[in-house]
């Protein structure tokens, strides 16, 4: 039944997220805690994991979560759901998108949705830094500062600035966690 659950998990996450991958984050967050799928510390791991493998981070989140939980079958299952809402939203969407897209109504629904996928991802963002940094799970935790954690999230965030600044670019996402992983290994081991 497990299985089951977590398709069904997973479909409502993919049915109501908007704004990719990283807009679920906060969804599949309190829904993977919440049923007792996961402690905040497996989630982050599993967040890391999730963004440093090939393939959307929803996906591969809802599979490495479906497979801690039931296995092989599991991980079909929260995978499946989490991409059905949006395979069938872009089936429809290739049959009606000329038609659709002229309304004023379709075009402020999107225009409307785009600050809270906004919100979603800088409130994720800011709960995964106090917990990576701070070690603040919840409200009423004091914060222990893991000050390793503290000089990486600094130097990778002095660089990508730096590096925008100067190099009129973003750093590459590919190149900023292969040189977090490097930072890691020198601190942590």
């Amino acid at each position: 039944m497990i299985s089951f659950r977590l398709f069904l998990t997973f479909l409502k996450i993919g049915a109501v997220s908007f704004g990719g991958g990283y807009g679920m984050i906060s969804l599949i967050r309190e829904e993977v805690l919440s049923n007792g799928w996961l402690t905040e510390e497996q989630l982050l791991r599993f967040i890391a994991v999730s963004e440093s493998t090939p393939g959307p981070i929803a996906v591969n989140m809802a599979t490495f979560i479906g497979s801690s939980q039931a296995g092989f079958v599991g991980a079909l299952a929260a995978t499946f759901g989490v991409v059905l809402p949006s395979f069938i939203v872009i089936l429809l969407i290739a049959a009606l998108l000329k038609k659709v897209m002229k309304y004023a109504g379709v075009q402020s629904v999107l225009n409307g949705i785009r600050p809270v996928i906004t919100g979603l991802i800088l409130g994720t963002a800011f709960i995964l830094l106090l917990s990576t940094v701070a070690n603040i799970q919840t409200v009423h935790d004091s914060a222990l500062l893991d000050w390793k954690a503290g000089v990486i999230f600094a130097i990778l965030t002095v660089s990508a600035t730096a590096h925008a600044k100067f190099r009129k670019k973003p750093f590459s996402p590919i190149l900023l966690l292969l040189f977090s992983g490097v930072m890691g290994i020198c601190f942590y081991l």
